[in-house]
């Protein structure tokens, strides 16, 4: 699997594109949908299932150093709900978000991405001016498409970064929903 087997996948998605479609609307800064949304949908696939697996819900970032108000951020997902109520929407400004997380400022979305915690979940998706399916992996797909779940090397140099990410796959055990999945430890 390719990055344009990936956006492949995901345009001939009716659902994923609905999502898309309504992400774009707000017309956000810099903005994708990350996560779960992606590496989901491609390892459905890899492992043949029939039906999609639940995720909890549809993270939203985007980056907007001039109204780093968290309400702003409840505001939007308001206007999504309004979209379409079947949904739990996250909606978050990556521009505060390097708070929450205690690093350096991001300097954009990608980079935001790019500081996630797993090399596999650190994907994003967006549509552009023509509807047409964007993907960024600043960490590339190999990890992704080889169902290979590790940390990055920040969660690896600290025992408070070790514990975020081991307490994230265990949280998540996404081994036990994808079976075929390698996942290794930080320590």
């Amino acid at each position: 699997m390719d990055e344009e087997r990936i956006t492949m996948l995901i345009k001939e998605d009716q659902w994923m594109m609905d999502i898309l479609k309504c992400a774009k609307s707000l017309d956000l800064p810099d903005w994708w949908i990350c996560a779960g949304f992606v590496r989901s949908k491609i390892w459905d696939t890899l492992h043949h299932f029939e039906e999609r697996t639940p995720i909890p819900d549809i993270d939203i970032i985007y980056f907007d150093p001039t109204t780093i108000d968290k309400l702003e951020e409840k505001r939007l997902e308001e206007r999504l709900k309004s979209l379409n109520p079947t949904i739990q929407w996250s909606v978050k400004n990556e521009a505060r978000m390097h708070m929450k997380s205690n690093v350096a400022p991001y300097t954009s979305s990608v980079d935001a991405i790019s500081k996630f915690p797993e090399t596999a979940t650190a994907l994003g998706v967006k549509l552009d001016e023509e509807d047409h399916v964007i993907l960024t992996a600043p960490w590339g797909i190999d990890d992704v498409v080889n169902l290979v779940v590790k940390p990055k090397p920040l969660f690896t140099e600290t025992k408070e970064r070790v514990e975020i990410y081991e307490n994230r796959i265990t949280k998540r055990n996404w081994k036990s929903i994808w079976g075929k999945l390698e996942v290794f430890h930080s320590t």
